[in-house]
């Protein structure tokens, strides 16, 4: 691995990474950054969760000139979170520096933003729709500035942001550098590098790399109508520290982190509905510790970077191989280990080959846990909480009160008790989800006559009939 001294970066720089707590250079730091230092075009071919963002923001860095109190750089993001996320790590970075940047993103005060943008900050990221509305209100000028980044683009493609970005390019000036990061190259993507970028220079990973060799991939083959049990079995088994479950829809989401809640579990949802308010107290929660649970759909989870996260769990199986790659890249983060698992129903299992293909990664089948393994898990959890609970000695206050019991009742009779008390008797609550049927995902690579594409949602074989075939046995 590659040092950030040998890269060539400059010394407050240096010193700001020093800090943050990192030495070496993740491989796409320490492909692109050399290269963008240069003044080239690049594009990137590289992940959420492999270090991109540092790849972008050191060059910048480099690049803004602090005498000058106007806007030089921009950074283009599909959501809020990741546009605030992008702006933490670039004023860490620039901590030694005097640079400054500033989000900004619908759901926010705009006066408050035009403000902010008055003050003269030299980086700005932001979400296409308000990066436009600045730009029509002539409270953001892009005449004068040298980089512009497009982070996560495949995802500002999926959410209808091309012709956005089309327009905000257009503003800016013909000799800036672009910098161009993408988890995929769709066609859409090479179009508009073709379009704005200058003899770009491509950054790709390797094959092997576009899932983390730190995450453990697994996959559970359960009906739909299980579904909800045998998560319920694997978070006690796991008991995870902090975790993300991905849902399908705003409705899965709802009911899935209520029927958590109900069993004892402390869950949030995570979805579009939310306003920026709400979104920011779900967040601050999960990042707290004060939720341990973070059930999200897709849209709503991009952008969104916590660290510690050791379990992603699909609760409904991801509609093609670049979902996959984007949802498992929560966990596994910083060379820490993680652990990725699916639930795939009987007619599903061929998108668990299609995503394996893809993604260059062996996904493991596992055998779905038992009731009794369930239970042992719960007990041994609650009788750690015991120990560390003595040995911490947060108990004297009982004591007296424990001394009257010990001479009515046997001892072993009232630890059984304390044990149960801590292992969360809700478990046994009722819960119904409301069951959806499958999408099935286009296979990639795989050529399908427009006419058959159409007819998928009316296919009787793709409905919930042909679901209930072959069924495994239920639980």
């Amino acid at each position: 691995m590659t040092t950030f001294q040998e890269i060539g970066i400059s010394e407050p720089i240096q010193r700001a990474i020093t800090d943050m707590g990192f030495e070496e250079a993740s491989p796409i730091q320490e492909k692109a950054i050399p290269v963008a230092l240069t003044g080239k075009d690049i594009i990137g071919q590289a992940q959420t969760g492999t270090g991109k963002t540092a790849a972008f923001a050191i060059p910048i860095l480099e690049k803004v000139d602090t005498s000058k109190k106007y806007v030089q750089a921009i950074a283009i993001a599909p959501t809020r979170e990741l546009a605030i996320q992008v702006s933490e790590e670039i004023n860490r970075l620039a901590k030694y520096t005097g640079i400054t940047s500033l989000p900004i993103y619908g759901g926010q005060s705009i006066d408050r933003q035009i403000k902010a943008l008055k003050k003269g900050p030299h980086i700005i990221t932001g979400t296409p729709g308000r990066l436009l509305d600045h730009i029509k209100r002539k409270t953001l000028k892009l005449d004068r500035i040298s980089v512009v980044v497009l982070d996560e683009a495949d995802e500002m493609l999926d959410m209808g942001f091309l012709e956005d970005i089309e327009r905000i390019l257009k503003e800016t000036p013909e000799d800036k550098q672009t910098l161009l990061f993408s988890a995929t190259m769709p066609k859409p993507i090479q179009n508009l590098a073709e379009k704005f970028m200058r003899d770009p220079e491509l950054v790709k990973m390797k094959a092997k790399e576009v899932t983390s060799p730190t995450v453990k991939q697994v996959y559970y083959e359960v009906n739909e109508r299980d579904k909800f049990e045998v998560l319920c079995r694997l978070l006690d088994v796991y008991n995870p520290d902090l975790a993300v479950i991905f849902g399908r829809t705003k409705r899965r989401v709802d009911e899935l982190s209520d029927a958590l809640n109900k069993r004892g579990y402390l869950a949030e949802g995570l979805h579009g509905d939310l306003n920026q308010r709400q979104r920011d107290v779900v967040m601050n929660k999960f990042r707290d510790g004060n939720i341990d649970i973070l059930v999200a759909t897709d849209v709503a989870a991009r952008g969104i970077d916590v660290s510690g996260v050791t379990h992603v769990y699909n609760f409904d199986i991801p509609q093609d191989p670049e979902s996959y790659v984007h949802r498992i890249g929560r966990t596994g983060r910083a060379g820490k280990t993680g652990l990725a698992i699916t639930f795939a129903t009987p007619r599903e299992i061929g998108q668990i080959r299609s995503i394996e293909k893809a993604s260059k990664g062996k996904i493991q089948r596992k055998p779905i846990p038992t009731v009794a393994e369930a239970k042992e898990s719960i007990q041994r959890v609650a009788l750690e909480k015991m120990v560390h609970l003595v040995e911490e000695e947060e108990y004297k206050e009982f004591k007296q009160s424990a001394g009257e019991l010990l001479e009515q009742y046997d001892a072993i009779a009232l630890v059984s008790i304390a044990l149960k008390l801590l292992s969360k008797e809700q478990r046994d609550v009722p819960v119904q989800l409301t069951s959806e049927t499958p999408r099935y995902a286009n296979k990639p690579k795989i050529k399908v006559k427009e006419k058959r594409r159409v007819n998928y949602k009316g296919n009787k074989q793709f409905g919930r009939k042909g679901e209930n075939s072959k069924r495994p046995k239920s639980l």
